[in-house]
């Protein structure tokens, strides 16, 4: 998959990436967890969010 984000979105994760101490790669995989887990409220969802954080050791 190829994410392709304006300038402004860009930076946005550089700054997240950066705060984060983490690839820009894992930084958005990490907004997209969060976001998900905040936002949806299935469990089902917010299992899966929880087990790729922690897959990924966020």
């Amino acid at each position: 998959m190829t994410l392709r984000l304006t300038p402004t979105e860009e930076r946005a994760l550089t700054l997240l990436a950066d705060s984060w101490n983490l690839t820009k790669a894992d930084a958005a995989r990490r907004a997209i967890m969060t976001a998900a887990t905040r936002m949806l409220r299935d469990e089902e969802a917010r299992q899966a969010a929880r087990e790729e954080l922690t897959r990924y050791g966020l």
